[in-house]
């Protein structure tokens, strides 16, 4: 039995909301750091690709200590996974600024670029603007580049015509895909260490790319397309994730929604959002009670471990039990999907306390971590890629850091306005 979170402790949150609340009457620097985009400008960059489409992209790495661009020899330079991340900034998906507009719907041209003949998305590109379409992590296929590609196109909030049309049609076709591999899948499942889970996910069980998936259909569903396969899918698929949900308030691992198999990983563990945002669309309480229940039990429970990356389960006399666990590295990427569950969980609930803790996870960024560095920089919009050990942490600010703490953040402005 877990010992009580010290998100209950009321001496805990009135530290948290003194230094990070933006009700705080106190200096600047003691609210929630700004969204700073100049970092991600300095990874932007413009390229004219193949047919002379005029095109944004964001390099993937900037290396410390002066954060120059370098290439990953088996990948390539820029990718779909980070320029559609990139188009999710509301700063610069809602932004007035003509600039800004340019460079938004220039990254929406690099993406219907890369979008394979089969329907599905390549991920990676050469610096001589060739597609890699080889390498495992850039193949044309149901994964993570895809759906962040949908999610991103389905959310469009341009006002081109054409390239509005382009994205429709793009939207179509990877739908299309969806519902074929998706709808017409059995409910089956998989034992792995006498852990039961779901194989009609993405890559038979994963759950952390169901919830992406998740918000893409949502996206298509509300700006491009009614159709009732969509609801369909995000059903089928929450089912599936509501049943990677393991333990209790009281029993390891306290609610949380496993990743892969018998595994649980921070990064892109979007589960509690996708389905609290699923739970509104289709009006399940199941979905949202499921949800709420990770943010209640596991959430503190993470922190009381001083965060974890990853752990893996097996199932023994009725109990589950963790047979693997790795503290490091954490990253920006493991702290905004948490941070947009407890947001939403407010948003939903009317509950302060799930304020309250997207701000207390929060801290992580501005030193309240294993390392006890500021791991964000307001003044530069730089995120450092992660923390490697409590004595170490890597000071390169590349693509996913700094775009996944402008997301974190970005929640985090909104509540304040």
């Amino acid at each position: 039995m877990r010992k009580q979170s010290y998100f209950s402790s009321a001496f805990f949150l009135s530290i948290v909301l003194i230094l990070f609340s933006c009700n705080n009457p106190k200096q600047e620097e003691q609210k929630t750091p700004i969204v700073n985009l100049d970092h991600l400008m300095h990874l932007y960059d413009t390229i004219l690709l193949p047919g002379g489409i005029d095109a944004g992209i964001v390099h993937i790495y900037s290396e410390y200590p002066n954060y120059s661009y370098e290439i990953e020899p088996n990948e390539g330079y820029t990718c779909v996974d980070d320029v559609a991340r990139s188009l999710m900034i509301d700063q610069l998906r809602l932004s007035k600024d003509e600039a800004l507009q340019e460079k938004y719907e220039r990254m929406i041209r690099f993406l219907l670029f890369m979008q394979a003949d089969n329907g599905w998305f390549h991920n990676f590109i050469w610096h001589d603007l060739s597609i890699n379409k080889t390498w495992r992590t850039s193949l044309a296929e149901p994964n993570w580049w895809s759906w962040r590609a949908f999610w991103a196109l389905a959310s469009y909030n341009g006002n081109n015509p054409q390239l509005k049309d382009s994205i429709h049609k793009a939207c179509d076709i990877l739908s299309s895909n969806i519902y074929k591999t998706y709808l017409n899948s059995n409910f089956d499942m998989d034992n792995i260490q006498g852990v039961a889970v779901p194989n009609w996910l993405p890559l038979g069980t994963a759950g952390d790319q169901a919830a992406l998936l998740i918000m893409g259909l949502e996206a298509y569903y509300k700006n491009i397309n009614q159709d009732e396969r969509a609801l369909l899918t995000i059903d089928k698929l929450a089912k599936g994730i509501l049943l990677t949900q393991k333990g209790d308030a009281t029993n390891f691992p306290y609610g949380a929604f496993m990743s892969f198999e018998n595994g649980w990983h921070a990064y892109g563990n979007m589960q509690a959002f996708a389905m609290l945002r699923a739970g509104q669309l289709l009006g399940s309480d199941d979905y949202t009670q499921a949800a709420l229940n990770e943010i209640n039990n596991f959430y503190p429970w993470l922190v009381e471990q001083n965060y974890l990356a990853n752990f893996v389960i097996t199932k023994k006399d009725n109990a589950f039990e963790m047979v693997k666990k790795e503290q490091f590295s954490q990253i920006a990427y493991g702290f905004r999907p948490m941070i947009w569950a407890c947001v939403e969980a407010a948003q939903i609930t009317g509950e302060q306390k799930y304020t309250d803790q997207a701000y207390a996870l929060a801290t992580w960024f501005t030193g309240n971590n294993p390392a006890n560095t500021a791991m964000y920089d307001q003044t530069t919009g730089r995120c450092f890629d992660g923390i490697v050990s409590e004595t170490k942490v890597n000071l390169n600010s590349g693509a996913e850091s700094t775009i996944e703490a402008l997301l974190s953040l970005q929640v985090l402005n909104t509540q304040c306005q």
